[in-house]
């Protein structure tokens, strides 16, 4: 096989295993002993973590101070943690927690410096401003598996409402310095939440690996991180987090679908995703795991009728024998993997989306909001006709 032209953006360093929440302490204070910590407002301190987490930083010679998100970050949160403490001397972020504190990290790591306003950087709504830095070094530790923000360029911020928006600061300077995963931090999280949150790392993952800018190197990667999931995902899920196997597996999965769409972008349920969020308050993974199945059935029937050539017909039949474990031909094992995705769905008891007050008069402008970057490397456009009939399926 002819291998073409590819490239791979920025990566952190990765430190996966264990006990790496209390080791991303030991990297953060080797950038600076002045340290802006940021998390999540309860589950980090209930566990006992935080605790655990500022008697290493004290231990080490360090101090901090915390800036706190409870919900998907503003550009508001963004700008006063900036104004609050740019003139901190802060020489690095540790941020501990969720996909929403990894961005806030992301963001706040790449203002704090210059103490300017997110505004000014916020792909399609912002001031349009050339970002340059400085950036000063994150250490992001994920609490949740699912985004893979860890690994990725992007800050994604949301304003909800009219007039809102779900938008990304993004640029390579705001890579962290160092990935700390520590699969232990799963242990004990609500169904619900891991259910959403492996939905959102296997969306990624499948995304990835049918993206119109795929490679054979992100090929590997989201492979190993589809079969990492199909080992893992259910033992995690039934055991909350118990098994160790499990939340291993899952955490790779996760890491590996950050990996992924950092290089090659994602595809309609994230298109969808971007334009839902801003106009409900539904989390990002549900959204994921409610409109799989349906946009990956949209997309094989589209495949089929309009690029029967499509080299994504033949990735989808082979993740379709990997997450069934059968070997079946290629139209049979298309059929079978929307039929395991809604299988799973109905397991996983993943809600529709009038659940958060959305229904079809909204469903002219999710079609028309959800033209971003995620949708250009979909497998093939679709029209909007087919995206809100998606939608009135997962009403």
């Amino acid at each position: 096989m002819l291998i073409g032209e590819f490239s791979i953006a920025a990566l952190p360093r990765i430190d996966f295993g264990s006990g790496a929440l209390l080791r991303a302490v030991g990297h953060a204070l080797a950038f600076s002993r002045n340290i802006l910590l940021v998390t999540g407002t309860h589950s980090l301190k209930s566990t006992g973590r935080l605790a655990s987490v500022v008697a290493a930083i004290a231990a080490g010679g360090g101090q901090w101070q915390r800036v706190t998100v409870h919900d998907e970050p503003s550009p508001q949160l963004v700008d006063d943690a900036v104004a609050e403490h740019n003139k901190g001397g802060f020489g690095c972020v540790l941020a501990i927690g969720g996909g929403s504190v990894l961005d806030a990290g992301k963001a706040i790591a790449g203002l704090l410096d210059s103490g300017r306003s997110v505004m000014d950087f916020l792909e399609g709504v912002g001031r349009g401003c050339v970002y340059s830095g400085p950036a000063i070094p994150l250490v992001a530790v994920p609490t949740t598996a699912g985004t893979g923000s860890e690994a990725t360029k992007n800050a994604v911020l949301s304003q909800r409402g009219p007039g809102g928006f779900k938008k990304s600061f993004r640029d390579d300077k705001l890579v962290a310095a160092v990935a700390a995963i520590d699969p232990d931090l799963l242990d004990g999280a609500p169904k619900a939440l891991l259910a959403a949150n492996g939905m959102d790392a296997l969306t990624q993952l499948l995304e990835s690996f049918t993206s119109t800018r795929a490679n054979p190197m992100t090929d590997a990667l989201a492979w190993s991180g589809m079969e990492a999931f199909k080992r893992g995902f259910f033992p995690f899920w039934h055991s909350q987090g118990a098994d160790r196997e499990g939340r291993a597996g899952v955490a790779y999965a996760s890491l590996m679908s950050g990996i992924c769409l950092a290089q090659t972008g994602l595809g309609a349920v994230h298109g969808m995703a971007s334009a839902l969020g801003a106009m409900a308050p539904i989390p990002h993974g549900v959204v994921c795991g409610t409109l799989l199945a349906e946009t990956t059935a949209t997309n094989i029937a589209a495949l089929r009728q309009r690029l029967p050539q499509s080299v994504a017909l033949d990735k989808y039949a082979r993740v379709a024998n990997l997450l069934s474990g059968q070997q079946a031909a290629k139209e049979q094992a298309l059929n079978d993997l929307v039929a395991t995705l809604r299988h799973w769905q109905e397991i996983l008891s993943m809600p529709g989306l009038a659940n958060y007050g959305l229904g079809a008069p909204d469903w002219e402008r999710v079609a028309k909001e959800s033209r971003g970057s995620s949708m250009k490397t979909n497998p093939l456009p679709l029209v909007d006709a087919e995206l809100i009939d998606i939608l009135n399926k997962r009403c």
